[in-house]
């Protein structure tokens, strides 16, 4: 479902991906690990369609991308820094104005949002406006967002930023059914705990490349955070 081969991101003269190979296939969950730099937004950007490779070659769902970009968003839900949410709708606003824009059809629409507003513990703010949320409320609303149209491939990048305990568990659960589903999920995060237990498979992003790939059966937490130290340079993986 995820295809990227040798992809390249060149900002001025800074090279920010040097050459990345990852692949990620149906119903499968990666975890991208990776120092702050390193370019996990930027891979993930170029797999969203939102930003152009300097070099390489990538596909979703087997659409070629930059070429075939239209095609291709429509399979994909993204959860980034930024909610894309409007603060002056209301919760359910947003999402009925996304599913539009998803070509869902009414009756779809409309129970898809009161199912995934559920979900994501906002049913009871169904129709307050977005700007009186919450970082973590908002948050959650952007992940409702990115599900609405229950599409094959989800790419999020830290999407428990801001979230407090209680809301990260509901989105445990979330990423957990949503994976039940068969769908194809690319998280990158720095927790080390909740991104082994989440994934079928983990990666490191540093220096440009994927340093690191295993299987998450053949990792602890232990280990992993030594691999981490040991490829990054870096003692922690915050």
């Amino acid at each position: 479902m995820i295809e990227a081969k040798g992809v390249k991101k060149v900002f001025g003269l800074r090279p920010v991906l040097r050459g990345v190979d990852l692949t990620v296939g149906p119903g499968e969950f990666v975890s991208l690990f990776g120092p702050n730099g390193a370019g996990k937004t930027t891979f993930l950007r170029i797999l969203a369609t939102l930003s152009r490779p300097t070099g390489g070659s990538v596909s979703i769902g087997g659409y070629a991308l930059p070429r075939q970009a239209q095609s291709a968003r429509g399979l994909i839900g993204l959860v980034s820094h930024q909610t894309l949410l409007y603060g002056d709708l209301s919760a359910e606003e947003n999402l009925r104005f996304f599913g539009r824009m998803y070509g869902m059809q009414p009756a779809e629409r409309e129970a898809r949002i009161e199912a995934v507003l559920r979900a994501v513990n906002l049913g009871r703010r169904a129709g307050d406006l977005v700007r009186t949320f919450s970082r973590g409320m908002a948050q959650r609303l952007a992940i409702a967002r990115a599900i609405l149209h229950d599409p094959p491939v989800l790419l999020l990048d830290e999407p428990y930023t801001g979230l407090d305990q209680a809301s990260a568990e509901s989105l445990d659960a979330v990423l957990g059914e949503v994976a039940r589903r068969g769908r194809t999920i690319l998280m990158t995060t720095h927790d080390i705990e909740r991104g082994l237990a989440l994934a079928d498979r983990a990666a490191i992003l540093s220096r440009g490349v994927i340093a690191f790939q295993a299987a998450r059966a053949e990792l602890t937490a232990l280990s992993f955070a030594h691999t981490y130290a040991e490829v990054t340079g870096m003692a922690s993986v915050r």
